[in-house]
């Protein structure tokens, strides 16, 4: 797609703290992806601590006026609601148009306490997209025009092989957070060895600092299966296809969840997925056809399914078959033209007079 000769301009709003090497947040990504198809990218913020997050954003919004003509904020549930209203709020006395992007599955159930704030700020937006069918649906009242734009990834990062049968080779990635029950896989993987016993899991993700990761370690002792797992709180992102590409299994335990990158990522590289079928996970997998589902914190369950996919050659081929097919849907080829032309389409909703120059100074 084409763009004009002189840059487009985007004010990024998101966490940008845990972008890096290692972990990348989605907002991260598409700020690059924005400027190698020749955006003027600002991104706010990069603070950890929740208050100088929102001063920073704050801030920024307002200082960095005359530098973007559109903004990309993304909304979660919870006290990050609280910034994406608040910088909302700034857009809108600047009369710049933004876009809000829906992310997290637990944002339904704080919608149901918030409603009133949830409809009025979605309605202020120029547009509204969800990386999800599962979010898009939960706000058609508020926004009936909510956009579907999948979380995307670039497929040749991801070793896609086919799996014409699958080992009891596990991999979960994941951060070590409550909401995720890691000790789920822990405890399916205990049932699986009688069977297999050459089954292990490796277990990848940041140590949130909730217990849980200490928790999941200690299950694992008491069930005997610590020697079969591999835990690993950081790998770069550059790694992540290579260390997917060692197992033939991919679990995903989550209680609360919409379309997880970490999940799309087990798909591109020809992954059998069991996951739990909460939140938006219907919808990125047809059961028996994508990846195996299951009800969550049902180590019982989770298990069955493993070893039927173990046991099933066919099973095991035909959703490694459709897995791959099914990753094609969020390879960037395809999903950053759809990004150019959303923004694109919302820069021309801006309200500002068009005699105000647009600078491209470093902020003083």
């Amino acid at each position: 797609m084409m763009l004009p000769k002189e840059s487009p301009a985007v004010l990024m709003v998101g966490n940008f703290a845990q972008a890096g090497p290692v972990y990348g947040s989605v907002g991260h990504e598409l700020a690059a992806k924005l400027e190698s198809a020749g955006w003027y990218v600002l991104r706010t913020s990069y603070h950890q601590t929740r208050i100088l997050k929102v001063m920073d954003m704050l801030r920024t919004s307002w200082r960095a006026r005359n530098r973007f003509e559109v903004a990309h904020v993304e909304l979660y549930s919870g006290p990050a609601f609280l910034w994406g209203e608040a910088v909302c709020k700034v857009l809108r006395w600047l009369g710049k148009p933004y876009v809000i992007a829906l992310h997290g599955g637990n944002l339904p159930n704080f919608a149901l306490k918030h409603a009133q704030r949830v409809h009025t700020l979605l309605r202020s937006a120029v547009a509204v997209i969800s990386p999800s069918p599962y979010l898009q649906k939960t706000f058609i009242g508020s926004r009936p025009d909510v956009q579907l734009m999948p979380n995307a990834l670039d497929l040749s990062s991801y070793p896609g092989r086919l799996r014409k049968r699958a080992r009891p080779r596990m991999i979960w990635l994941r951060a070590f957070r409550a909401m995720y029950a890691p000790e789920t896989a822990v405890a399916s993987l205990a049932r699986v060895v009688p069977e297999h016993p050459a089954a292990c899991l490796t277990m990848i993700g940041p140590d949130r600092k909730d217990g849980s990761l200490e928790r999941t370690m200690a299950l694992a002792r008491e069930l005997g299966v610590y020697d079969r797992i591999s835990f690993i709180t950081g790998i770069p992102k550059s790694e992540v296809g290579a260390y997917l590409d060692q197992a033939d299994i991919f679990l995903n335990t989550s209680t609360v969840d919409n379309t997880p990158v970490s999940v799309v990522e087990a798909l591109a590289c020809g992954l059998c997925v069991v996951s739990t079928n909460v939140g938006g996970m219907p919808h990125l997998l047809r059961e028996g056809q994508d990846g195996m589902l299951v009800p969550p914190r049902d180590a019982i369950a989770m298990s069955s399914a493993i070893t039927r996919v173990v046991a099933d050659d066919g099973l095991a081929a035909k959703l490694s078959r459709n897995a791959l097919l099914r990753a094609t849907d969020y390879d960037w080829s395809n999903v950053l033209p759809r990004w150019n032309h959303l923004l694109l389409s919302a820069r021309g909703n801006n309200r500002v007079s068009s005699s105000e120059k647009v600078s491209r100074e470093p902020l003083a």
